[in-house]
């Protein structure tokens, strides 16, 4: 099925949402604008007092009387567009589809899949963090519509490298040499996202803020190749046939981006534009607005999902479903589960390979834990539903994959109830060695936002060596979070210390066409959106594995031993 771009039925009522939201846009642009120049992210904080900027006081005053002035003054008209704006929601379907021709190519890591009996995917998945500017500040990140550009960017420098693997038989090995160490040229220190904290008022490739004038400089990636950046090989190490890293570069050759918190439509469509040159297929601006269950005032949606898709591969089918129980803060998002098929473009026999993927952010409120626990409940029964009405016996389904943010870890005694869902017997955690229990080898993703611009979380390669030492760890990773009144005794004797994994990627083989062996053939921590976002993005690459010529499909209901 070939998806249709705009979200609305028609051109007609597609005009009629633009115009409401014209009316709408300069009341929350003023609004956002007046909490960007009240709220200071702590870099900026820093580079004033290098610059001995006594000018602030002044702009904070007048600025912050001029967006108020705008944002009242603007307030009637955004009234008359909410008027024509919010019935139309009713009719939207839950998420925008942009289709682009693909310019930049990687390499085809199947194109030799008929001989080796063997197929592999790539997938990624982030929290970015990008709310509206003014929002976003209160979690120390600002600079949203930028940030989407550069991360869109970022990605795609990461994900065309060269796939070089080197692997050394000698007693000094340190394991894996990869494309990140001095064997090939390496792009300078501004390149491939690495934050570059200069405070001079270069206009050379940079951007005014819209509040901060020039002189703030905000990390961007570049393609020069001849300098030494990136010195620092990852770590590299082995879990069975699964090679794990932490990495300065996003993997090679990623085939789905599956991304958490682009709430901004305006950064969603930058960061859409930016990978659009790699990932053709992109899914963006899902989830549901104003009153849901639309014409009712239960609960109404001021943010979407947040949730974001980027696919090599043609999305035949796409579903969104909101969660009903939020509460809180969390309940002015439209949070759910988006569950999509798409087509890999190969086929065996008479059968076309496709497959599915699902991406989800949780409610995220400590102390919450039987929320996250019913949505958990939710996405298992909304999966198996879709997939269900979706597949077809001419079909074999190669991966089926659960990723996103789900707010609860699996070290934390406050996250027990999440820690033991059959989610976890359903789908396989590459990461986990029981409910509670980490492997040796796993790092959190949920970094601390005072220090993000501390040296050493500001450059991919800074967080890279941050992350490799257990020690540095400690001071920039989000703890456990105790149960109330019970003291913390963490990590347990001989244990590392992990800290809050929070950013998931799980996969499931029941579902997948049966004699078809799924293994994880890596797992990489990602830093190379250092000072871009508060979490650590991860990226595993899936090997199946085609061990008979009579292939037949899987059916769901059969359970894990089909």
């Amino acid at each position: 099925m070939s998806l249709r771009e705009s979200p609305f039925p028609n051109c007609f009522l597609e005009g009629l949402h633009a115009v409401g939201w014209s009316f709408i846009f300069p009341c929350f642009w003023f609004l956002d604008r007046l909490l960007a120049v009240c709220v200071s992210t702590s870099l900026e904080r820093v580079l004033r007092r290098e610059q001995e900027c006594y000018l602030h006081p002044l702009k904070l005053v007048f600025g912050s009387v001029l967006f108020f002035i705008l944002f009242i003054l603007s307030t009637p008209f955004a009234l008359l567009g909410f008027v024509l704006w919010a019935p139309l929601q009713a009719v939207r379907r839950p998420f925008s589809y942009r289709h682009q021709v693909q310019i930049l190519h990687t390499e085809d890591r199947n194109s030799r899949w008929e001989e080796t009996k063997k197929v592999s995917f790539g997938f990624l998945t982030g929290n970015l963090c990008l709310l509206p500017d003014g929002v976003a500040r209160f979690n120390n990140l600002g600079h949203t519509q930028q940030r989407a550009s550069i991360i869109g960017k970022s990605i795609v420098q990461g994900v065309t490298r060269p796939h070089i693997r080197i692997f050394v038989d000698s007693p000094s090995s340190c394991g894996t040499v990869t494309p990140s160490s001095s064997l090939m040229p390496q792009p300078t220190p501004s390149s491939y996202g690495s934050v570059d904290f200069s405070i001079t008022g270069q206009k050379d490739g940079t951007e005014a803020d819209e509040t901060n004038g020039p002189n703030q400089q905000l990390p961007k990636p570049n393609c020069n190749q001849n300098s030494k950046q990136h010195k620092h090989p990852p770590r590299s190490l082995r879990d069975g046939d699964m090679l794990m890293e932490v990495s300065s570069l996003c993997p090679s050759s990623v085939d789905i981006v599956c991304l958490q918190e682009v709430f901004d439509k305006r950064a969603a469509l930058k960061l859409a534009q930016a990978l659009g040159s790699l990932y053709e297929h992109v899914l963006y601006d899902v989830g549901v607005y104003a009153c849901q269950p639309a014409g009712t005032c239960s609960s109404f949606k001021f943010f979407n999902s947040g949730l974001f898709l980027a696919s090599r591969y043609p999305v035949m089918e796409a579903q969104y479903r909101c969660f009903p129980n939020s509460r809180g803060e969390d309940a002015l998002a439209a949070k759910g589960l988006l569950a999509v098929k798409v087509e890999i473009g190969l086929q065996k026999g008479e059968k076309k390979m496709v497959g599915y993927i699902n991406c989800t952010h949780l409610h995220a409120p400590e102390g919450e834990g039987e929320i996250r626990f019913e949505q958990l409940n939710m996405l298992s029964k909304w999966i198996s539903e879709f997939q269900a009405v979706t597949r077809r016996e001419d079909e074999m389904v190669m991966f089926d994959v659960l990723c996103g943010d789900f707010n609860f870890d699996n070290c934390s005694p406050d996250d027990r109830l999440e820690q033991s869902h059959s989610v976890f017997e359903e789908y396989t955690d590459p990461c986990r060695a029981g409910p509670g229990k980490e492997k040796p080898w796993v790092i959190g993703t949920l970094l601390e936002q005072p220090t993000l611009y501390n040296e050493n979380m500001r450059t991919p390669d800074n967080l890279q060596r941050t992350l490799e030492s257990e020690e540095l760890r400690k001071d920039y990773l989000s703890p456990p979070v105790p149960v109330d009144s019970v003291p913390l005794v963490y990590p347990e004797p001989d244990q590392p210390w992990v800290g809050r994994r929070i950013d998931y990627l799980l996969y499931r083989e029941s579902s997948v066409t049966s004699h078809c062996k799924t293994v994880v053939e890596e797992f990489t921590y990602v830093t190379q959106l250092a000072g871009l976002t508060d979490h650590i993005p991860v990226g595993f690459r899936l090997s199946v594995s085609l061990d008979s010529e009579d292939i037949s499909p899987c059916v769901l209901s059969s359970g894990p031993d089909c």
